[in-house]
């Protein structure tokens, strides 16, 4: 075990008409994180879950609820968020609203502070949030589906956002299309969380797919 390492099955590719027992059978694994993603069908061309079905599932699990807000506007939401039961709350840099009031924001509500970037933007703006945020998530995929090929030129960006935070307590999270091969590229440029979803939920048994992801 690579302690290293730590995994978020992204529930985006779990089977939603047993949404409790998914989340009940990640809970016995060694997972992490459980990765959420929450789409508004305006900011990406998808629309997915609210904070009602976060409430909803978050008796199954103890595990931490990495929640991935890829909607804009953002910050009105945020308290519902919060208050639903989510322990990350990522936002994008690319938001049309003011992203430092977002980010204060969820830090207020004692929640860990993530900012998210797509494949187009470039690390330099993450620069003047660095002091404010405990994750950077590197989108390896234009986000908005599950299920797309990792972006093998993303890789040079992983890197970059390593260096900027190399000495602070920030975590390099990566997302789309990890696999086993993939997700050792990843590793190798930087990244020490994995969130992987269709290699995991295609799997029969979830934690021997965790593990192999989290020791590659």
């Amino acid at each position: 075990m690579n302690p290293k390492v730590k995994i978020a099955p992204s529930i985006l590719s779990a089977d939603f008409s047993n949404l409790g027992k998914e989340i009940s059978d990640l809970d016995k694994t060694n997972c992490d994180y459980i990765h959420i993603d929450v789409m508004d069908g305006h900011f990406v061309p998808n629309l997915t879950i609210g904070p009602d079905v976060i409430k909803s599932i978050r008796n199954f699990t103890n595990k931490m609820f990495d929640v991935h807000l890829m909607i804009d506007p953002v910050k009105k939401y945020i308290p519902e968020f919060a208050k639903a039961g989510a322990d990350i709350i990522t936002i994008h840099q690319e938001i049309s609203e003011k992203l430092m009031d977002s980010l204060s924001l969820i830090k207020k509500l004692n929640k860990k502070v993530g900012i998210s970037i797509k494949p187009k933007t470039s690390p330099k703006l993450l620069e003047k949030y660095l002091d404010h945020v405990d994750l950077i998530l590197v989108m390896t995929v234009e986000p908005g589906f599950g299920g797309q090929n990792f972006m093998h030129s993303q890789l040079k960006k992983i890197s970059t956002v390593k260096k900027m935070i190399e000495g602070r307590n920030i975590e390099l999270e990566v997302d789309g299309g990890i696999n086993l091969d993939t997700g050792r590229e990843a590793i190798n440029a930087g990244a020490n969380v994995l969130v992987s979803g269709s290699t995991i939920f295609k799997s029969k048994k979830y934690n021997n797919i965790i593990e192999a992801l989290r020791n590659l």
